[in-house]
């Protein structure tokens, strides 16, 4: 997790975004991280000290003075490990580029060591003013992190950019921000997800039910360690981890084209992707017509091995570094698994049980074995797939370190 053990000093100015700010301040909470409060004299106009109190069971800061701390702006500044300015009005932007030394909260802000993070909040055309613009620059410049503003329909009526991001994005924000420095960082890692589609018709297609849940769960826990993410996802639904590039995909032979060229370089592939063994050997280009045949035959033709071809990409080039597969088996599991590391020159296999109904498919659990080249096996207790991804990618850690 990115979060637990953070403590984010979050800052709240005169904007009608202010009710934003207590789903923010509470989600954060519910995270892991302890959560501080500012809350300015505008701010207060449109929400109370106490709403703050309930979600986040923590200090409100209201007055540079009506306290009993000593020297409370350096000590926020001092324990913080992100400033978060959410909403941002103008006026706040206009003071912090200055350095105007009024408030608790721009006080607090040059006392800071930590890093600042503005959310920008405000109407009409004020983002795209020039006095706006230079302020944001000036900022920028001094390292300031600007998380929006993002473009919809505003207090006034008007649709422009100004709106604040919706606390769910600056929550992800603040756990990628969280997880710059991770056990991962610099490491690109390549996760596959979700279960090919190999065309019989422009209607119908051969496919499996491989939802795309335990991979966009390894992508989610690489991104909390720090890791470069890019994710080849068979089609699905699933909303892209924050943080992620995502590189659609729907049949095995564009899946193999993806997975070579984003691991020509890559530090691990994570194959958890259900790919098909088998496709159409001709795609009919109009819909077959059930009134018009009484049956349908196809010939089949097998697919070329994605991790074997990676394999000896590997063998040319050393990358990816570590290479993992998974085996969705549903008789002999242990042997099944066991065949495909060797054969496919693996350095992790992890394998998991189908037929269980409280893991693999259609479930949001899962129980799985992990297999090492070099003989090792752990067995993994029913938990939640996040959970499971996490603690693989420790085990993806420990062979990193090995190499």
């Amino acid at each position: 997790m990115t979060l637990p053990s953070k403590h984010i000093l979050l800052a709240v100015t005169g904007s009608i975004a202010c009710y934003k700010a207590i789903d923010l301040a509470s989600k954060l909470t519910q995270a892991g991280a302890k959560v501080d409060v500012i809350l300015t004299t505008a701010a207060q106009k449109f929400v109370s000290p106490l709403a703050f109190q309930a979600v986040t069971g923590g200090a409100v800061y209201t007055d540079l003075w009506g306290n009993d701390a000593h020297i409370l702006h350096v000590q926020l500044g001092e324990q913080a490990d992100l400033l978060l300015v959410a909403p941002c009005t103008a006026e706040t932007l206009a003071k912090l580029a200055h350095g105007h030394a009024d408030n608790l909260l721009t006080v607090t802000a040059l006392a800071a060591r930590c890093p600042i993070a503005i959310a920008p909040a405000m109407d009409g055309g004020m983002w795209q003013n020039p006095a706006v613009q230079a302020n944001v620059a000036s900022l920028q410049a001094r390292g300031v992190l600007f998380w929006g503003p993002a473009q919809g329909r505003m207090a006034s009526g008007l649709v422009g950019v100004g709106r604040m991001l919706e606390p769910a994005e600056l929550l992800e924000r603040v756990r990628l921000f969280g997880a710059r420095n991770g056990q991962w960082a610099g490491k690109k890692v390549v996760v596959t997800a979700g279960g090919t589609q190999e065309a019989i018709d422009p209607v119908r297609y051969i496919g499996n039910h491989s939802s795309g849940k335990q991979g966009f769960a390894v992508a989610q826990a690489a991104l909390e360690l720090g890791a470069q993410v890019t994710l080849i996802s068979a089609p699905n639904s699933l909303p892209t981890p924050f943080g992620a590039t995502r590189v659609d995909v729907r049949s095995a032979e564009q899946m193999l084209a993806a997975v070579l060229a984003h691991t020509a370089q890559a530090d691990v592939l994570v194959m958890a992707a259900a790919v098909a063994d088998y496709r159409p050997q001709h795609t009919l280009t109009q819909k077959v017509k059930r009134e018009k045949q009484e049956s349908l035959q196809l010939n089949l033709v097998r697919n070329a091995d994605i991790l074997l071809a990676v394999a000896e990409q590997k063998e040319r080039t050393g990358y990816p570094g570590v290479t993992v597969g998974f085996a969705a088996e549903s008789q002999d599991l242990l042997a099944h698994a066991q065949s495909k590391l060797e054969r496919k020159k693996l350095d992790l296999m992890v394998a998991n049980d189908i037929t269980a109904s409280d893991a693999g498919f259609f479930v949001e659990t899962n129980r799985v074995i992990l297999l090492g080249k070099d003989g090792s096996r752990e067995e993994l207790p029913l938990q939640s797939k996040l959970d499971v991804a996490r603690a693989l990618c420790q085990r993806i850690l420990q062979l990193l370190s090995e190499a």
